[in-house]
């Protein structure tokens, strides 16, 4: 199996989300996962050349199922039409912030970093007080000329700046935020080509590797809630 193969399964799957489709093509899932397990492989090398602390990774460890959870949402369409890891140096957890890849059809590929999570309201406290005390850093790396060609940070954000933090801060617009993540969007054809697609999703990867590390800092100290 190649890419472009394996977009054409995730579309088919698109346009037959059902639990019959799915269980009628079940080879071709397996093919398809597998794929995708190799590609995480050559992503945790490639990632791994700028920051080690991604190399003990398995792949299958950093992969999301394609099963939903339809219990609390008005879609009750039984799958989610696309590929998805997060490569961190703890795995697939949301904190620490690493690489995450998501490969879906017709446009909907990205390469994201950051903090996405925003249910954490001890880790958007840690990051909102680390660019409070930390505002030159952060501007140094969002307003780099690299970056700026491929990101803007995105983010749940506020109406206003929270209670207990300076309105007229530096980095004020960005204590608004509840996460702070980045996307870099591919079309399926730059997809398709998997030599392409490695070395692009490396190099795009490397440049988000400080943005990653200023929140990490920022969220050294965070505990996952247990049950």
């Amino acid at each position: 199996m190649n890419n472009k193969t394996m977009l054409n399964y995730l579309a088919e799957l698109s346009a037959n989300n059902n639990r019959e489709w799915f269980h009628e093509h079940k080879k071709e899932n397996k093919e398809a996962n597998a794929h995708f397990e190799q590609i995480v492989q050559e992503l945790i090398y490639g990632i791994g050349t700028f920051d080690q602390s991604v190399l003990h990774n398995v792949p299958k460890e950093l992969t999301f199922k394609l099963v939903r959870d339809t219990r609390f949402s008005h879609d009750k369409s039984p799958y989610n039409p696309s590929f998805r890891a997060h490569i961190s140096s703890k795995g697939k957890l949301p904190i620490p912030v690493g690489y995450y890849l998501m490969i879906k059809p017709n446009g909907g590929t990205f390469l994201g970093g950051g903090l996405f999570a925003d249910m954490f309201s001890n880790a958007t406290s840690m990051v909102r007080n680390y660019i409070t005390a930390h505002p030159d850093e952060w501007n140094a790396i969002i307003t780099n000329a690299e970056f700026e060609k491929y990101f803007t940070v995105k983010g749940t954000v506020l109406k206003n700046v929270p209670a207990g933090y300076d309105k007229e801060h530096s980095q004020a617009e960005y204590l608004k935020h509840k996460s702070w993540y980045l996307e870099y969007f591919m079309d399926d054809d730059e997809v398709a080509d998997e030599k392409t697609f490695l070395q692009k999703s490396v190099e795009i990867f490397k440049i988000m590797k400080p943005f990653n590390d200023y929140l990490n800092k920022a969220l050294k100290d965070f505990k996952m809630p247990t049950r």
